[in-house]
């Protein structure tokens, strides 16, 4: 019997996930379609600074971190953290575990787990077309254009995977125009995630652009604190710390347009601390009264850019502003430059293993799904998951019939 065809749309790391579950589950010809000239160039960008794969906290926490965390759950179960390290050692890449909990290959880069993953594939049979580009998508016939010989091809197969990716990054392959190929009402619209705030700053703060706040916590009101850093940039406010409270930005936001996100600068002293301290040194000057209670240039600079001169030899109003230091967000860095993006293919959309409801036989996985996460390996865990789930949706459609 001839093998089954599958087609797999995209090359980032979900789309290498499904094609690695479907070379063990069965004897299918699978071939991957990549409109770029190589494979998974956004996951190659990410790790230019170290590659964070997954987390080792408490699974509950980890899972928690979604927005859609009971629907996510079966899938992380089935290829959480230490899973991924195992299958990172199976690929001769040694791992450890961060003083964050975060966890990195020993060599901190991606290009030698991406090697050896696709030497894995393609040992194993997977074929790729690079500079393949999908047009349109019917049923289970696409139609394909070789960027090189400006051919259009008809493809057909017995399924298909779509993991091409959300919108963001948009110049290393994940363009979104995969949503013209689906019904719109299935999709929803994209927003930025993990991307950078906007905030006014005066210029009075442009010598600490590019410097990071260090040791502090965010929140917006109602929501706990988190603690991390985050880094005061040209237009607002970009880093880990700041990627974290984009949810509860964004929700703000759509109630009273610009939102605060509140600071605490100090969060290893408490307020009455602080108090203790700022009144003990009145003869001091300010900088130096600030510089001994613990605040680093950066901190200052930005207490003198956002809390009113008149607060400033007020020693109570200043324990308060430093415990509780209110930036005005208003708005967003555009989707292009955010790491990932909320929205997508409605969850309601597909069954349990991935499948199109309204399309048999066409699966979907990746940050194309809507669900969300912060930066801190959450996102590629999910991608390496679903790629996963839907890989196994294939092969149980596949021998349903």
């Amino acid at each position: 019997m001839p093998s089954k065809q599958v087609v797999i749309v995209g090359a980032g790391p979900a789309g290498l996930a499904c094609a690695e579950v479907l070379s063990e589950l069965g004897d299918y010809d699978i071939t991957v379609y990549e409109q770029k000239p190589s494979a998974a160039r956004k996951f190659l960008m990410a790790g230019k600074t170290g590659l964070n794969i997954s987390h080792a906290e408490d699974l509950d926490h980890f899972i928690s971190r979604y927005d859609h965390a009971k629907w996510l759950r079966p899938m992380i179960e089935g290829f959480h953290a230490q899973d991924i390290q195992a299958w990172m050692k199976g690929l001769g890449i040694e791992s450890y575990i961060g003083s964050s909990g975060r966890i990195f290959p020993n060599e901190m880069k991606a290009a030698p787990l991406l090697r050896a993953w696709l030497k894995r594939l393609q040992d194993r049979g997977v074929k790729f077309r690079y500079r393949h580009q999908v047009l349109a998508m019917q049923d289970r016939e696409l139609m394909v254009l070789d960027l090189v010989q400006q051919q259009q091809n008809h493809i057909t197969a017995d399924a298909i995977v779509l993991a091409c990716g959300a919108v963001s990054w948009p110049q290393l392959g994940s363009d979104g125009k995969w949503q013209n190929w689906l019904d719109a009402s299935i999709i929803q619209p994209f927003i930025a995630s993990n991307v950078g705030v906007l905030v006014n700053w005066s210029e009075y703060l442009q010598p600490i652009f590019g410097q990071p706040l260090k040791r502090i916590q965010a929140w917006v009101a109602g929501q706990v604190p988190q603690f991390g850093e985050m880094v005061i940039s040209h237009y607002g406010l970009e880093g880990g710390l700041v990627y974290r409270c984009n949810r509860d930005l964004r929700e703000a936001m759509q109630t009273q347009g610009p939102a605060i996100l509140y600071l605490d600068l100090l969060p290893d002293l408490s307020q009455e601390q602080i108090l203790q301290k700022l009144q003990q040194g009145k003869k001091q000057s300010l900088n130096t009264l600030w510089q001994k209670i613990g605040l680093d240039k950066t901190k200052i600079a930005l207490i003198r850019d956002v809390v009113s001169k008149n607060d400033w030899n007020d020693a109570i109003k200043m324990a308060q502003h430093i415990k509780q230091i209110a930036v005005q967000i208003q708005g967003f860095r555009p989707i292009e430059e955010a790491i990932s993006c909320a929205g997508g293919i409605r969850l309601d959309a597909l069954n349990k293993h991935l499948m199109l409801k309204n399309s048999p036989y066409i699966f979907a996985c990746g940050e194309m799904l809507d669900w969300d996460a912060p930066t801190g390996g959450y996102l590629l865990n999910a991608c390496l998951a679903t790629g996963r789930t839907a890989a196994q949706g294939v092969h149980a459609q596949l021998n349903s019939d």
